[in-house]
This record gives structure tokens, C-alpha cells and sequence, in this order.
């Protein structure tokens, strides 16, 4: 931020063009990486150094362009100096602005614009006029050393050099105080949105996970009563090896419902074993009436999905498809796989949907689920197949 006493004004003023390139720079390269909100305030010695670094490469990028500027300017102008020591002092003199913006940095936290506070103005125009005047200081001490510019009778006195430069480059000053104001402004404004957002993923999260504890014991009440009610019923009829089946086969079924880990996915062949152990018991309750296949290719059986994500499909379509049929039905569970989605059916042949239906507490409890573990990235719908049957169809994402 050296001008030449023979440097046009008209020049100086096409010069603060580059306060605009210093912004955008900082906010590209300097925000996503330095101020980094949406991590753990507790920062590693490593991580400041590597951040700080940032501003100290965006500091450097900005000193060279006016480095470059001016030197390329005077000489299109046809001046003559010494362009070596020129662009190094130049260079070097933007070394202040480096040092000073933590200490702008931290006024800025306790000193907070804009505000109806004159007190903060004050003391931010004080650092500015700080700031300009140790820059003053600094550069007329290179230009009075080395003489750049390559005067004959030497680069003047060192009072008159601060004065010019002081005077000088003050609208520059302010300019760039500014600036730094208004990127600590845009910084703050970020790190908002990502407290917010981190906070909106946190509730999501807790959302999915408050919904698979719900679905966990929605498992159907009457279900349970029923199959208890049955074991009792094969009791009486002196089936006591079906009795001990059916026990046995409830107990696994509660054991897995009442499992409690937070996890939020498990294989698909995870969820096809305890569909089985749930369809067995319905089988051993509906006897001849229901029937069950699962068509599921062997490749897709690791792909990840939402745990207890087809139960209540699979209980829907009992309770208002094959139980309301007096000779029963077929229940079909079918996966595919369309590119980078996964494709989940559970088909029954029971009775057509009627015009106007509600969907029950567990397909709502199931839309809000997928919708806080996918947001738009999933689909799930039922709807009747010719004449007859419905099908229940959901799609996700497909992760293994």
C-alpha cells in the first residue's frame, strides 16, 4: 500500500478496487475452513495453526495483487524506479493488516456492530485510526530505508513520508476495517445457520429415534393378546408341541422388539428374519387362512435399512387385507434394486382400498420416520393393483 508522491489520484482511486477481490477471497477460502461452527469448540493446537494459515495465505494473495498492481501500473505509466524494491516493499507493508486482524477479531466479540452504542463506534474507530497510523509507521520506515521509488535526492524525510501516507491511505483504512467488519458479520451470520442446522439434524435424529421406540411398542397389542389366547387354545387341545412353538417363537419376537440399541438401520436380512418369526406366529393364529412368500434376491440382502421399517406394512396388510377375507389371502414381500435406489413391497390380495381411507398410526408413524432419516429421498405409498389386492411400496436410498 505504497503510493508514489507522482502517483495520479484518479490512479489511487482504481486501486480500492481490489478491497472487493480481498472480500470475496476471504469468504471463499478463509470461512468454510477457518471458522469452522459446525465442529466441537474444543480445537486442536493443529487445527487453529492450520486455520490461521488460511488468512495468512489470503493476507499474502492480497498483498501480492497490489504488489503486481502497482508495479504493472507505474510502468504502463512510464515511470522508472526501482521495480524489485518496489514490489517487495509493497509487499511487506501489508504484513500490519496481518497482525492486526485477530485484535480487530476480538473487538469485534466484545465490541459487537453494528449497534445503537456509540461506545463500540468509538472504539472501533479508534483501532482504525490505530491500524492506518502504525501501517503510516511501517511503510514510511521501508520507504525511508530502501527508497523504491528511486529518488535523486533520496525518499524525503521520515515526518513527511508517515504524513503522506497516513493521510494517504486513510479512506483506504476505514475501507478495509470495514471490510473485515462486514466478513466477521457474514462469518457470524454462517455460524448461526450452522448452530441451527446442526441443531435442526440433532432434533431429526432424535425425532427418528423417539419414532423407532414408539414403533418398537406399537407392535400390535391385540397381536400379543391373540397369540397368548392361541398358545392357550393349543394348551387346551393338549398341542403342547405347537404350544412350545409358538412361545418360544413370541419370546424371540419380544426379545427383538424390546432391544435396546439406538441403532437406526440394519441389513435387510435382518429385517426379513424377524418378518419371518412375526409371520410364523401369524400363521400359527390364522392357520390355512394366511400365506406368506418373500421374493428377495440374495445380492440385496446386506443393503441397509430402517429397522422395524416393514412390520407395520406387514401388519397393515393383515389386519385390513387377509383377516377381513374368510378364506384368507397371500402376503408377498418383494425387494428390487433401480440403480441407487431400493425398492420395498409388501403386496396382499385382500380387499381394494376404499375411496377415501386414513392411513393408521403405524404407516404415519412409518412416513414420519423415513422422512426424518431420508428428508425427500424416499417414497412410500399404498395403492390397489388391478382388481384386486393392495400394495404397500416404499423407496430409499440404497447403502450397504
Amino acid at each position: 500500500m505504497i503510493w508514489s508522491r507522482q502517483f495520479p489520484i484518479d490512479n489511487q482511486t482504481a486501486r480500492y478496487a481490489w478491497l472487493q477481490v480481498f472480500v470475496n477471497s476471504l469468504q471463499i477460502v478463509a470461512a468454510p475452513t477457518i471458522f469452522l461452527y459446525y465442529r466441537p469448540m474444543k480445537i486442536s493446537q493443529t487445527s487453529f495453526y492450520s486455520a490461521w494459515r488460511y488468512v495468512v495465505l489470503a493476507w499474502l494473495a492480497l498483498a501480492l495483487f497490489d504488489a503486481t498492481q502497482t508495479v504493472v501500473t507505474m510502468r504502463a505509466l512510464g515511470m522508472h524506479h526501482a521495480w524489485l524494491t518496489l514490489f517487495f516493499v509493497t509487499t511487506v507493508s501489508w504484513t500490519v493488516w496481518l497482525l492486526a486482524t485477530p485484535a480487530v477479531l476480538a473487538l469485534l466479540q466484545r465490541f459487537h456492530l453494528p449497534t445503537k452504542q456509540a461506545g463500540a463506534w468509538v472504539v472501533h474507530g479508534a483501532a482504525c485510526l490505530a491500524i492506518g497510523a502504525l501501517w503510516a509507521t511501517w511503510a514510511a520506515l521501508l520507504e525511508y530505508a530502501t527508497n523504491p521509488f528511486a529518488y535523486a535526492a533520496g525518499p524525503g524525510t521520515f515526518a513527511d513520508l508517515w504524513k503522506a501516507k497516513f493521510l494517504g491511505t486513510l479512506v483506504g483504512d476505514v475501507i478495509l476495517y470495514g471490510a473485515i467488519v462486514v466478513l466477521s458479520l457474514a462469518l457470524d451470520a454462517q455460524q448461526r445457520l450452522a448452530q441451527q442446522q446442526a441443531a435442526s439434524a440433532r432434533l431429526s435424529e432424535l425425532l427418528a429415534q423417539t419414532q423407532l421406540a414408539a414403533l418398537r411398542l406399537q407392535i400390535e397389542p391385540h397381536f400379543i393378546f391373540n397369540s397368548l389366547n392361541a398358545v392357550t387354545g393349543l394348551i387346551r387341545e393338549q398341542k403342547n408341541n405347537v404350544a412350545i412353538e409358538m412361545i418360544a417363537a413370541l419370546g424371540d419376537l419380544l426379545r427383538r422388539v424390546t432391544d435396546q440399541s439406538d441403532r437406526q438401520f440394519v441389513a435387510l436380512e435382518e429385517e426379513i428374519v424377524f418378518l419371518r418369526k412375526y409371520l410364523d406366529i401369524q400363521q400359527m393364529r390364522f392357520a390355512e387362512r394366511l400365506r406368506y412368500q418373500i421374493d428377495i434376491p440374495n445380492e440385496l440382502m446386506k443393503a441397509q435399512v430402517p429397522d422395524f421399517i416393514l412390520q407395520p406394512l406387514v401388519e397393515n396388510a393383515i389386519k385390513h387385507g387377509i383377516a377381513r377375507r374368510s378364506k384368507g389371502g397371500v402376503l408377498t414381500i418383494a425387494a428390487m434394486r433401480e440403480g441407487d435406489v431400493l425398492a420395498l413391497s409388501v403386496y396382499n390380495d385382500g380387499p381394494l382400498l376404499p375411496e377415501q381411507w386414513h392411513e393408521g398410526v403405524g404407516i404415519a408413524n412409518a412416513r414420519r420416520r423415513l422422512l426424518a432419516l431420508y428428508d425427500t429421498a424416499q417414497t412410500l405409498a399404498l395403492q390397489n393393483r388391478a382388481d384386486s389386492g393392495v400394495v404397500a411400496r416404499l423407496t430409499l436410498p440404497y447403502r450397504e
